[in-house]
């Protein structure tokens, strides 16, 4: 099947008697043992499983054509899972520019158990000097937040087999639509689904998909029924109703994202403009290798520094000025406020995650800003 149908098909994992075409809501925390102590429901208790959240499992694990999934609260609970299920003292090689979340989590959380090092990604060939004895596992995230950077995941993949390593992609920015790391050699896919996944800025939730069951799955596994940062039985349900309309809402999001970054370019008040379906992406060809289509997130340098570029958010009336990306409505942020003052993001870009309006709008919303 294609991925449209997989969206709307794989979801529909119905156990009733009552005809229902679409998977009710189940709220049940708890479910009926047998007479031999069993679950013939397949559920014992909803922090271990729920019919809901076990649909959405299923319908991940196919759309990024893995063999498993583990859905979480939200994408930095996904992400923890991974980085608590490694040894005490193991390396972890992750990106310089990253989901400011994960490098605080990181820094903060684990920085007393785990050896991290921040490094430029963009170049394969410069990261095997970073590999040490203790190195266990290359974190990649691609596109990345908020300089839009690509990583060649074959590239990676190749790398990370030839020292033993797991390959963790952050694959948010691309949706499983996009871009399917699994088979181009990532072992783990991680999203925040509250992004494109749920597409509708109301519901909170984070996965990851594996390529294989192993030790470190089981672990990740145990992490989550035993830590319990789990999306409600209702998260679950928005989530599976959201991807049904995914394909579709990221062709939008695409469409309008090529054509307002090209505005952008074009503009004399723009400095530069990060975007990977720009030819003049020093990644480009990557991008256009590994992903099916570019999606709707960009990063832009407003000339004039950071009070100009202040001025420029305030003054958008379409671009929502808010903390979140990946919804149907077109929003904007000054990341280095939001940050802090320890943040390497330049004070005069803005991360655009740019919506299914009309695109005309969206042009002249940004021109009378840019005035």
């Amino acid at each position: 099947m294609k991925t449209e149908t997989i969206a709307i098909h794989a979801g529909n994992l119905v156990r009733s008697n009552t005809g229902d075409v679409t998977q009710p809501l189940s709220l049940s925390t708890t479910f009926f043992r047998d007479e031999q102590g069993g679950y013939p429901g397949g559920h014992m208790y909803s922090r271990v499983s729920n019919p809901n959240r076990s649909t959405l499992e299923h319908l991940l694990t196919t759309l990024e054509k893995g063999v498993d999934c583990c859905a979480f609260s939200s994408g930095n609970a996904a992400g923890m899972a991974v980085f608590q299920a490694l040894k005490p003292g193991s390396h972890i090689i992750a990106p310089d520019d990253m989901y400011w979340g994960f490098k605080k989590q990181l820094q903060t959380i684990f920085g007393d158990s785990l050896e991290i090092d921040f490094i430029d990604l963009t170049a394969p060939e410069n990261v095997s000097a970073f590999i040490k004895p203790n190195t266990v596992m290359i974190w990649i995230e691609t596109p990345s937040n908020p300089l839009l950077k690509i990583t060649d995941v074959k590239a990676f993949a190749e790398l990370t087999k030839q020292y033993n390593l797991i390959l963790a992609c952050d694959s948010t920015f691309a949706s499983p639509i996009l871009q399917n790391p699994i088979t181009l050699g990532a072992d783990i896919v991680m999203h925040s689904t509250t992004k494109y996944i749920g597409g509708h800025s109301d519901v909170l939730g984070g996965a990851l998909i594996t390529a294989r069951k192993d030790e470190l799955w089981d672990k990740i596994r145990n992490i989550q029924q035993i830590g319990g940062a789990v999306p409600s039985p209702f998260d679950s349900f928005l989530l599976v109703r959201s991807i049904k309309t995914l394909a579709y809402r990221m062709r939008g999001h695409c469409s309008n994202g090529i054509a307002l970054a090209q505005y952008l370019e074009s503009h004399p008040q723009i400095e530069a403009v990060y975007y990977p379906g720009l030819n003049s992406h020093p990644q480009h060809e990557i991008a256009k290798e590994q992903m099916s289509d570019f999606g709707g997130m960009m990063s832009v340098l407003i000339k004039g520094g950071f009070d100009e570029t202040k001025k420029v958010v305030n003054k958008v009336k379409l671009f929502a000025q808010a903390t979140r990306l990946g919804g149907i409505e077109s929003l904007i942020e000054h990341r280095a406020s939001v940050e802090g003052p320890d943040t390497k993001t330049p004070g005069n870009l803005l991360r655009i995650s740019v919506g299914l309006e009309h695109i005309d709008d969206l042009i002249a919303d940004f021109n009378q800003a840019l005035t």
